[in-house]
């Protein structure tokens, strides 16, 4: 049997995307080849890993927007964190976030930081209010969307 290409196969992107905005956006680009690396944070993860409905013991919500996905944890907040992402950047084609405006730049990781390391990335963020309006440092969460 012949395997089928798919339209994104060889696309590597690393989800630092939390909750449901970019992990759904993510899963399709998944769903579509790409190989999608999630980055959570040790000891918690993703906060949707708490969600019901629990299919033998796991969130239904978390396996369905995540599916065809791989999983790593790193503490961002961390050197050797961060140290590890600048790695795994250097061989990605795109890095999604959807953090509150400026997280990432404060991290030190944001585009124009991403940019140095691997000048062909594409960086996709999407924040609840948008990343130029007056509300733009609250969370746009759950029903707000």
């Amino acid at each position: 049997m012949k395997k089928i290409s798919k339209p994104l196969q060889g696309i590597r992107v690393l989800d630092l995307g939390h909750v449901l905005a970019m992990p759904t956006c993510t899963m399709q680009l998944a769903d579509l080849g790409a190989e999608v690396i999630k980055i959570e944070r040790p000891g918690t993860g993703d906060d949707s890993r708490y969600f019901g409905p629990f299919v033998h013991g796991e969130s239904a919500y978390f396996m369905s927007i995540n599916r065809n996905k791989k999983s790593m944890t790193l503490d961002l907040k961390q050197e050797k964190g961060k140290k590890i992402f600048k790695e795994l950047v250097k061989k990605a084609d795109v890095v999604t976030e959807n953090f509150r405006p400026d997280t990432m730049e404060k991290l030190g990781l944001g585009y124009k930081d991403l940019k140095k390391i691997n000048s062909r990335i594409i960086y996709a963020s999407i924040c609840g209010f948008g990343h130029n309006s007056i509300d733009r440092q609250r969370p746009g969460y759950d029903i707000i969307a």
